[in-house]
């Protein structure tokens, strides 16, 4: 397959910055560089190639944000995102269609430090880990006073509480983790890295091809790292706390490669990879062959003294690659 030049105005020293994409003039460059390269649109492809990026947002992707994924080398998101970015550039004429994921948060939600409290009414620090006896024995509890905001009893969420950290136990996920405030919908943190952006506008602008954005992870009562479904389904009770989202299966029906990045590749990466695993095996097995990771495309979270996920990123991708998967780098050739 062919690869095109990197476009003049890309600069990779300015992935790692906020700056405002200048759409007028990304149109017309992208419509000379499909001129100039006789770029047909992506109707016309005879393969259907798509790109998931993952959660590629400046809370997670810009140094100094709230969940910088900086990996053991302490700016991987960054160098993940100047790969990306080439990547897409550079086979422009072969990616049809690209999809982007956005982790989307509200201030109350059970992740955030706002909704549990200790006897003096203290909130956890961000990347403690709360597990189910911490809520039996009361060392944490459901903060009574968000109680009313959800129609709830605050016997009634302490229960929910349990009821979640235990069966996040019981599927062999992470532990229900508070994470620092970040991705927070109507905030400059849930934006797209604007390089990327940048490069997803160009590619529509250039194969006619509308890029697609999907929300993720606003419910209260359930984490959402993945893009294919919460941690957890159904409360105590049986209620809904949220939904498995059918597309992703559907649209690699459709596809004949689908190639994944993004951040963090410990977490929204490899549980949203999980979760279409799961679905492919309860599908069609043969599936999981159109499936290709840009590794450093990603990276996973590394918190220094405190914690490292490294280990459990790679374990996840050796068990997607012999699940059929193809774990491939950005500058590899698209064969």
């Amino acid at each position: 397959m062919n690869t095109f030049p990197l476009p003049d105005f890309f600069d990779p020293t300015r992935v790692g910055e906020v700056w405002k994409v200048d759409y007028a003039a990304r149109a017309a460059d992208a419509r000379s560089f499909a001129l100039q390269h006789a770029l047909g649109p992506a109707s016309a492809s005879t393969e259907r190639i798509s790109l998931l990026l993952i959660d590629v947002q400046n809370t997670f992707c810009i140094p100094g944000f709230e969940l910088f994924v900086g990996g053991r080398g302490g700016n991987g998101a960054v160098e993940d995102n100047i790969r990306l970015c080439e990547f897409i550039y550079r086979n422009l004429g072969n990616i049809a269609h690209i999809i982007a994921t956005l982790d989307t948060h509200k201030s109350q939600q059970i992740f955030h430090p706002i909704f549990f409290v200790d006897a003096d009414g203290n909130h956890p620090a961000p990347y403690t880990d709360i597990h189910a006896d911490d809520l039996q024995s009361g060392r944490w509890r459901f903060n009574p006073a968000l109680a009313p905001q959800f129609g709830i009893a605050p016997e009634y969420g302490q229960q929910m509480m349990i009821h979640y950290a235990a069966a996040l136990a019981q599927k062999g996920k992470y532990a229900l983790t508070i994470w620092p405030y970040h991705a927070m919908l109507g905030g400059i943190g849930h934006a797209l890295v604007p390089a990327v952006e940048e490069a997803i506008f160009f590619h529509s602008i250039a194969r006619l091809s509308q890029p697609e954005f999907e929300i993720k992870g606003e419910k209260p009562f359930t984490e959402n790292y993945s893009a294919v479904g919460p941690e957890v389904l159904t409360g105590p009770m049986g209620e809904q706390l949220g939904a498995r989202n059918p597309k992703f299966i559907q649209h690699l029906q459709e596809a004949d490669r689908l190639y994944v990045a993004g951040q963090a590749k410990s977490h929204c990466v490899a549980w949203t990879v999980q979760d279409l695993l799961d679905d492919i095996q309860a599908t069609d097995p043969d599936l999981a062959k159109k499936i290709y990771l840009l590794e450093d495309c990603s990276s996973p979270v590394v918190v220094p003294g405190v914690v490292d996920h490294t280990d459990a990123a790679n374990e996840a991708y050796e068990r997607f690659a012999k699940a059929g998967m193809k774990i491939v780098k950005s500058a590899d050739a698209l064969k």
